[in-house]
């Protein structure tokens, strides 16, 4: 004797392949479920995944918040440095000034190349404190002295650079200073200063190593006029906690007074939390494919219930309850349900452990590139697998697939049995 519910032993019965339409039919059924959720799992640790790279590799070379000053440059910064660092919850903070320049190659031969690269003055000895960039250099060393720069690794190799080459840089201000010589007619010779290629750093995005150049703070301050007043930009704020950075963002607000504002990762990198908004979205739109999917366990269970209406009126004509026959039809979708998201947790997890094989596969076989990284700023596909996900799409296609055949269910065990038996 088996030692399993009445109800469940008939709904294993009736799911016994037969060779029938009605197995065709449950079958895709099973498939329908099992690509709603491995398509879920694959979109949602997609998008986790960009959302955790995303943040790891901003947050590795920009802070989570920074200090402004709502007039212009802050001169006093070193006492607004020492107030920051004295709250709770500021992990640390170091001195910023950024700007755009023209960056021009000296190569030995050849034509000369010209960017206009964003140029960050940083302070090295308090850098640490607030991002990874000491530790992303690749090439060369974290050196900063006087007319010394750091480069990112995409933009060496579009200009052509290593460590010790040497190269100019123009800063806006002396541009404007020679277009306003020749309007007056009185060129004026400026000569641009020099600097030293002394590392060359991977920050993990492609923004950034493309676009971004490093100084010292002092060199920094004399290609935007601030060496005289010994100004910065601002301060870049590390917290402890950032995932919370609105938190942090009042209490410094309060701390300095209204002349001082102080902006969040969220504003300044609306990206991150475009990608979060966007998971949210895809989350809920890519349910409907397993509510699709839900319709055809329910023309599954209403051509069953019509197909087997002799031997539920039988059922009942023995004694079988409404709540009976109701767990027979519920046991059906319940089993096909459980193994179309068993399956579909099972392909899911497997398309995202291959996924950057099956890219490479693709790029290949087609000559395209999917997923480029000067688009998306990432070399490989990222993903990330969260428990707390797999159980929501799993508890949900559930849910959704047992809702679905309720109404068949419920139809089967109101049936009268002198109604199901008159025509037999």
């Amino acid at each position: 004797m088996s030692r399993l519910p009445f109800e469940l032993l008939l709904a294993l019965r009736y799911l016994r392949p037969k060779r029938s339409f009605v197995s065709v039919i449950t079958l895709i059924s099973v498939l329908g479920v099992t690509l709603g959720v491995a398509v879920l799992i694959i979109v949602i640790s997609v998008m986790s995944g960009f959302d955790h790279d995303l943040r790891e590799r901003v947050f590795g070379f920009n802070a989570h918040l920074k200090v402004l000053r709502r007039d212009g440059a802050m001169p006093d910064w070193q006492s607004v440095l020492a107030q920051v660092q004295t709250n709770p919850l500021v992990q640390g903070a170091a001195p910023f000034v950024l700007g755009q320049v023209l960056v021009e190659t000296q190569p030995p031969f050849g034509q000369p190349r010209v960017f206009a690269p964003v140029v960050r003055g940083c302070a090295p000895e308090l850098e640490p404190r607030v991002s990874a960039l000491p530790r992303s250099v690749v090439s060369g060393g974290f050196q900063l002295g006087p007319r010394d720069l750091l480069v990112g690794t995409v933009f060496a190799e579009n200009m052509g650079l290593a460590v010790g080459d040497r190269v100019t840089l123009y800063s806006w201000q002396e541009l404007r200073r020679l277009k306003e010589s020749h309007e007056r007619q009185q060129p004026e010779a400026i000569l641009p200063e020099e600097y030293t290629v002394r590392g060359i750093f991977d920050a993990g995005y492609y923004e950034f190593n493309a676009n971004v150049v490093v100084t010292g703070l002092e060199d920094a301050q004399e290609l935007f006029d601030l060496a005289g007043d010994d100004a910065v930009h601002g301060l870049m704020v590390a917290l402890h906690d950032p995932l919370q950075p609105q938190t942090a963002a009042r209490t410094l607000r309060l701390q300095l007074g209204p002349e001082y504002v102080v902006t969040t990762w969220m504003e300044d990198s609306p990206l991150m939390l475009a990608v979060l908004v966007e998971k949210n979205v895809m989350l809920y739109i890519l349910f409907f494919i397993v509510i699709v999917a839900a319709f055809g366990i329910t023309c599954t269970l209403i051509t069953f219930v019509v197909m087997k209406t002799r031997e539920i009126g039988v059922l009942k004509a023995l004694g079988a309850t409404h709540r009976q026959v109701l767990w027979v039809f519920l046991g059906q979708s319940l089993i096909v349900s459980i193994g179309g998201v068993a399956a579909g947790v099972g392909l899911g997890l497997t398309a995202i452990a291959y996924r950057n094989e099956f890219l490479a596969f693709l790029r290949r076989a087609t000559g395209f590139e999917l997923f480029p990284a000067s688009i998306y700023g990432f070399d490989q596909l990222p993903a990330l697998v969260l428990p707390r996900d797999v159980a929501i799409i799993c508890g949900g296609s559930l849910l959704i697939c047992l809702l679905a055949a309720a109404f068949p269910a419920r139809h089967a065990s109101r049936l009268n049995p002198v109604e199901a038996l008159r025509h037999e």
